[in-house]
């Protein structure tokens, strides 16, 4: 059973009588023979009997004829499987050995401050492992009226749901890499349980459910003296199921005839949803020249000086959340790395209007002078546009021109090069059509010119694209959501997007821990008086 996010509190467990193994029967069965409850004078020997049974009928298969003849790969086979089913007997006999010693507590109080006073044995819930399907067996404290509390799953720090927190991170793990169908198989492959493609993606969305608090509690990454704090934003399309879609506001009445039938947005398939995607990084300014950015007119000796080289990337995804906070949570993270302000920001966009306009409401809400450049190579894609309708058949003098207006818009003279597109393509006698992307490109580098300020940049040693956000764009979403078929809930994108940014910020580790460490707190801990759990 997989607990809904919002009630996992809750009395979820799935009950001892839920497909247990025949193995449990069997070893319940021979402990009766042989006299007497498994353990029940704490004796280990008796409580890990069945264990003991398989290792020794392992080791004489291993010992006998029958495996001299096997190949090394038959033996690989053989003992995955028997020895994945002898760990599981050890846990399931190590469990019930717990059960037996467990004491009883004089008292348990709970959160809201009543005492269990009844004590009640035999409570036994399933755990499916990453070695298979144990059972736990622990007291019950109950009172009239409220839940019962079981402290010997504080001490274990069980989850609410079937699946224990060692399958959780192996779907963690896996639902990144590529399709659920194929984290799935990769599961399988690994413990020989089967999950279902649900019950993956649900898992995988509880593993990712403390990714805000863990970046909010995080030591920031060490710098060096005179790095350069550098802040990107971006979106990408997702394909959406259709009631995961953001709501369209009704189109405005339009005069004239109307338009050819077609199919409304409602219809339209492969309809996507924008996901906003942050970036924090450092790096040592490197100066540089506009030789050095379009080396193909530098002179034949010329070496190009390296760019800034990034160091302490960290990325942050959002489809759920509007771009805004995306923006507000990459500028947490910027002022957990400089809280007193002293080092230079820079901020790299691509032109959109609302990221510039977010960036600039952050800066001043936390009074940090940030400074804002616009990536060049959008500008370079603006400038190709306007030569294809300037120099419509002549390839070598489209780039001929390209390059020059680009080296003028490098030394910072974008309005006079957005006058000189307007001036050509009006002595060219283009037409609206044919001069449109002249004119767009026009309009861009003169909108953009306050950000443009390529020579102070430059010479600063600052970086001047976007190709960190870019690839993270490339990374955390197309290379994962973009998979062919894919449509995509509100839930499972949130959730893939955010293990694949904890991943590629190489935090999954200190993160598993840090997410363990809340599972306790707040299914276990949250729920008993003072947040204290018993100790047994």
């Amino acid at each position: 059973m997989t607990a809904d996010l919002d009630t996992r509190c809750g009395e979820l467990y799935a009950s001892g009588d839920q497909v247990l193994p025949a193995a449990r029967a069997d070893s319940e069965a021979a402990v009766a023979a042989g006299g007497g409850d498994r353990g029940s004078s704490g004796d280990s020997a008796g409580a890990f009997a069945t264990s003991r049974r398989r290792f020794e009928s392992l080791i004489g298969l291993l010992d006998g004829a029958d495996a001299a003849g096997l190949s090394h790969a038959e033996l690989e086979e053989h003992l995955d499987v028997h020895g994945r089913e002898l760990l599981r007997c050890l846990l399931d006999d190590h469990l019930a050995l717990r059960a037996v010693r467990e004491p009883r507590l004089e008292q348990v109080t709970g959160d809201e401050g009543k005492v269990r006073s009844r004590v009640e044995s035999g409570h036994v819930r399933a755990l499916e492992t990453v070695f298979g399907t144990v059972s736990v067996e622990r007291l019950a404290y109950r009172a009239p009226g409220v839940g019962n509390l079981h402290p010997a799953d504080a001490a274990l720090n069980l989850p609410v749901e079937r699946h224990s927190h060692g399958l959780r991170k192996l779907c963690a793990l896996e639902s990144p890499r590529g399709s659920f169908d194929g984290a799935v198989e990769a599961i399988c492959r690994q413990t020989g349980v089967r999950l279902g493609k649900r019950q993956v993606e649900e898992l995988a969305g509880l593993a990712a459910m403390d990714f805000e608090d863990f970046y909010e509690s995080r030591r920031p990454a060490r710098s060096q003296p005179g790095d350069l704090l550098v802040l990107s934003a971006d979106g990408k399309g997702i394909v959406m199921r259709p009631n995961a879609l953001r709501t369209r506001a009704p189109a405005r009445p339009r005069a004239g005839p109307a338009p050819k039938p077609r199919l409304s947005g409602e219809e339209q398939q492969n309809r996507k949803r924008m996901a906003e995607i942050g970036a924090v990084y450092d790096a040592k300014p490197a100066p540089r020249t506009p030789a050095d950015i379009l080396t193909s007119a530098a002179p034949e000796a010329h070496q190009p000086a390296p760019g800034p080289v990034a160091r302490n990337k960290w990325l942050t995804a959002s489809i759920v959340n509007a771009p805004a906070e995306v923006i507000k949570r990459t500028f947490d993270e910027a002022e957990r790395r400089d809280p007193k302000h002293r080092r230079t920001w820079v901020a790299l966009v691509d032109g959109a209007n609302h990221q510039i306009e977010r960036i600039k409401f952050e800066a001043r809400k936390r009074e940090v002078k940030v400074t804002i450049v616009v990536d060049v190579v959008h500008v370079l894609q603006y400038l190709w546009n306007a030569a294809g309708c300037l120099h419509p058949t002549n390839d070598q003098a489209a780039a001929q021109w390209v390059h020059r207006q680009a080296t003028r818009v490098l030394q910072g003279h974008a309005r006079k090069v957005a006058g000189t597109i307007r001036r050509q393509a009006t002595n060219a006698r283009l037409d609206p059509s044919q001069r449109k992307p002249a004119d767009e490109a026009a309009t861009y580098l003169t909108n953009k010119a306050p950000y443009l300020d390529y020579p102070t940049a430059l010479t600063q040693g600052w970086p001047i694209a976007t190709g960190i956000v870019e690839g993270a764009c490339r990374h955390l979403v197309k290379d994962r959501m973009d998979i062919t078929g894919a449509r995509w809930g509100l839930a499972g994108a949130e959730a893939i997007l955010k293990l694949r940014a904890i991943i590629t910020n190489g935090d999954f580790d200190q993160y598993w821990r840090f997410h363990l460490a809340q599972e306790r707190h707040h299914i276990h801990q949250a729920r008993y008086h003072n947040h204290t759990i018993p100790a047994i």
